[in-house]
């Protein structure tokens, strides 16, 4: 019998949450946790790839500018040999259709919604946001946490950040992907 080995499947671990809650802080020390273990993925902040003003003509929420940035790097990655992805962005929760079809083949995503109070992911942001952009900040991430919290599927598992540090949050997403016992 002649001809090509199927892709492997992949798996890409989504972590959205509101402004603030430590998405993408989370998403750098699963990373290294994964890096420590040996487990081979690629990572990537979700925000780099919509970073463009104005919107695409037509394309005002920007998802399908996402999506063909994501397939391009996801495409990359892939020729690399890598089967799974950290994704990291505020709604990747809520976009996982568009984030696995941009990754093409066989994907099955892990979805990780981070949560976090008003008055954490305020000290958060006040710590980070220094310009003319924390009071928007704040009005998007209350506005969020809401949204999030009515819209993010039952499939999704719910992780706390209030009060627990980034090395803890991120063993606890680490353990969830299952990449570690496999």
């Amino acid at each position: 019998m002649t001809g090509t080995a199927p892709e492997p499947a992949c798996e890409v671990l989504l972590i959205g949450g509101r402004s603030g809650v430590g998405k993408s802080t989370v998403a750098w020390e699963v990373s290294s946790r994964l890096q420590d273990l040996g487990v081979a993925h690629a990572c990537i902040e979700g925000d780099f790839l919509d970073q463009v003003h104005p919107a695409p003509p037509g394309d005002p929420s920007r998802t399908a500018i996402t999506a063909r940035n994501l397939a391009a790097v996801w495409g990359n990655y892939r020729e690399l040999g890598q089967t799974r992805l950290v994704y990291c962005n505020t709604v990747a929760v809520l976009e996982a259709d568009m984030i696995t079809a941009a990754m093409g083949g066989s994907v099955t995503p892990i979805g990780v919604l981070l949560t976090a109070g008003d008055a954490a992911a305020g000290e958060r942001l006040r710590a980070r946001e220094t310009g003319s952009l924390l009071e928007p900040h704040l009005r998007r991430s209350a506005f969020m946490a809401g949204h999030l919290d009515a819209n993010t599927p039952d499939w999704v598992h719910r992780v706390p950040t209030d009060d627990r540090s980034v090395p803890e949050i991120a063993d606890a997403v680490v353990w969830l992907t299952g990449w570690t016992e496999r």
